[in-house]
């Protein structure tokens, strides 16, 4: 199997993927790729790649697959399932799932590559989908350190930063801990930041307080006064996909038996976000959830 230019297929053009997707194909990485989606199939054609008419079609000769998808259900069908990608390469070939899933869909899905004598890479993704546009991803890697160099210049053209936290399934479970904090931050915030609107307090100087002691965080900081606290609630990462992982992560914490109690109230307000009809909106829109409950004017940044 050729190493200096291997054959990649890449399965999964969501919002993230694309972006991803494109960057390895301008980059020199050229792609066979595939997605129900025949509009993101047609955006990578237009860059040089190679359309595939189902994901058999997408994996069928190639070294490398990559697959970038919604869940868990659907990660387990396109990589293991009768015509997905474990049985349409050859030994040899390695699987690189960027998603993120459940731990256990990530131990199963390794275990069968390594059963088949084919190489399984968890690698999901930080940041947002603006980073992935702009080849900025984070990627948090488990997979042996043979795998890990193989699979590290198609990272490194996706991304500016790649973390190898260890073996096949350390990805996806550093991936679970990161996302549990960003998103809960993101529920903590919007709690404080109402509370600070139901005050009456200057939402400038609420913020600059916040900033210069331990208070602060990374959403709260850097994302929020560039999306809601601008007016900008578009999704960059839904509330959907926030309750997808916090239930993927509680569910995970339960099956290790670590307590997680405040994830578990912060899923259920993710839920009643989703049911108030805020579900396709940026997640940090969870302000605005809190004030319309509590018939609050919004936070805005003077402009």
């Amino acid at each position: 199997m050729s190493q200096q230019s291997p054959k990649i297929g890449f399965i999964g053009l969501g919002r993230m993927g694309l972006g991803m997707a494109s960057n390895l194909q301008r980059k020199g990485f050229p792609l066979t790729v595939y997605d129900i989606n025949k509009d993101a199939v047609g955006a990578l054609v237009k860059l040089g790649a190679q359309p595939a008419a189902s994901v058999a079609e997408a994996s069928r000769g190639c070294d490398i697959v990559i697959t970038m998808l919604p869940n868990s259900a659907i990660v387990s069908e396109v990589v293991g399932g009768a015509d997905g990608v474990l049985a349409n390469t050859a030994g040899g070939a390695l699987v690189m799932d960027m998603s993120t899933v459940e731990p256990e869909v990530t131990d199963r899905l390794a275990a069968e590559a390594k059963q088949q004598g084919k190489s399984f890479v968890d690698a999901p993704v930080g940041r947002l989908a603006s980073h992935a546009d702009r080849g900025e991803s984070l990627f948090m890697v488990g997979g042996a350190e043979a795998d890990f160099q193989r699979v590290l210049p198609m990272l490194q053209a996706m991304g500016s930063t790649i973390h190898h936290c260890g073996e096949a399934g350390a990805g996806t479970r550093t991936k679970l801990v990161n996302n549990y904090l960003a998103v809960v931050s993101c529920q903590l915030n919007a709690e404080a930041l109402t509370l600070s609107q139901r005050f009456g307090l200057s939402l400038e100087k609420t913020l600059e307080v916040l900033y210069g002691t331990t208070a602060t965080n990374g959403q709260l900081k850097i994302a929020w006064p560039d999306k809601v606290l601008k007016g900008d609630i578009s999704p960059g990462f839904t509330i959907d996909l926030a309750h997808k992982d916090l239930t993927l992560i509680v569910s995970a914490a339960n099956t290790a038996k670590s307590p997680m109690p405040i994830g578990a109230a912060a899923k259920e307000a993710f839920s009643t976000a989703r049911a108030r009809g805020f579900g396709g909106n940026d997640f940090s829109a969870m302000v605005d959830v809190l004030c319309d409950l509590s018939h609050t004017e919004k936070p805005r940044l003077k402009q």
